[in-house]
């Protein structure tokens, strides 16, 4: 494979106090969203069924909130038309710095962006871009110096895909040493499938160049995520690790996906825990593409999208502080 593949792509075939592990002790903490008292960081770009904003990667750094999103129309519209990576002071009021388009990209639709720090200090922001006039999707990375300074001319694709698997939606951390990233792989054989996803693990020495470990979680027959799985926020601490993740039963469920929990027995390796997903109260009830940050205070900031009355989806944030 070409460049950014270290590999073969895999071939696809609420607890409100943080996650214990079974002795008793935290594998991690983890807290769900609570819904009331969330506060709106994007509006949809219009009102209804089919107008998205969120799909967020947060990061924090020297105190300041950096946060990519993705503004989305229905499709026939224009889709998943931009992305735009913000900064704020206090988490829940955020000035843009930046907005790419996806005709910068080549791209028919943009999904889940991933914003990442480097161990130099340069910043990257890892970009899931649809092929024209296919089901293909392939990740691009952008460096750059600050979080305003990404440019799309300078792109690389890192996660090329194949004919067989789409690759998107990565989940990217520094750790240990090197990268770990989790993306969501679809199937593209049957076109009628192509909504299917599993989340696979792959490591990196430089965040651009990536060796692929096999698949860390897939859907349960029978079960509310038996349709695909996508991990969106990991939180690595060894054989205690623990991941957010989106489910869906089926295929008519795609795009109001909701969110439940995993256990890691290791980065490249996690299952579901035994709990109820959680989604929004309206519409159809998605709550999708959770990203978590952990604060100084031992408090949790998480961002996530959520399915409000109208059907649109919205960008929301909740602060919550560390359980006793």
């Amino acid at each position: 494979m070409g460049s950014g593949s270290g590999g073969t792509v895999p071939v696809i075939a609420g607890n409100r106090n943080g996650v214990k592990g079974g002795n008793g002790h935290r594998s991690a903490v983890a807290p769900m969203p609570r819904l009331e008292g969330a506060v709106v960081v994007a509006e949809p770009p219009g009102d209804g069924p089919g107008y998205w904003a969120g799909a967020p990667s947060a990061v924090l750094a020297d105190g300041v909130y950096y946060l990519a999103y993705r503004l989305r129309r229905p499709i026939g519209k224009g889709r998943g038309f931009a992305t735009v990576v913000a900064r704020s002071e206090d988490g829940e009021r955020f000035e843009p710095l930046l907005v790419v388009d996806k005709d910068e990209f080549g791209a028919e639709s943009l999904e889940r962006p991933a914003l990442a720090i480097a161990p130099d200090g340069g910043w990257r922001l890892y970009m899931s871009c649809a092929t024209p006039g296919t089901l293909h999707w392939r990740v691009d990375v952008l460096e750059a110096a600050n979080p305003a300074g990404f440019d799309p001319a300078r792109r690389r694709t890192v996660l090329p895909g194949n004919e067989a698997t789409a690759v998107k939606d990565p989940v990217i951390v520094w750790a240990g040493g090197r990268w770990h990233l989790w993306a969501s792989c679809h199937p593209l054989a049957v076109p009628a499938d192509a909504d299917q996803m599993v989340t696979a693990y792959a490591t990196s020495a430089d965040g651009l160049d990536w060796s692929w470990h096999g698949t860390a979680l897939t859907g349960r027959q029978g079960s509310w995520d038996a349709r695909g799985v996508r991990i969106t926020s990991v939180l690595l601490n060894g054989y205690r690790s623990v991941a957010y993740y989106d489910g869906r039963a089926s295929a008519a469920e795609n795009f109001e996906e909701r969110t439940g929990l995993a256990a890691g027995t290791g980065p490249g390796a996690f299952r579901q825990m035994d709990r109820q997903p959680l989604g929004s109260p309206h519409g159809a009830g998605g709550l999708r593409y959770l990203s978590m940050v952990r604060l100084p205070d031992g408090g949790h900031r998480l961002y996530y999208e959520a399915t409000r009355q109208d059907g649109a989806h919205e960008l929301r944030t909740e602060y919550l502080a560390l359980s006793t």
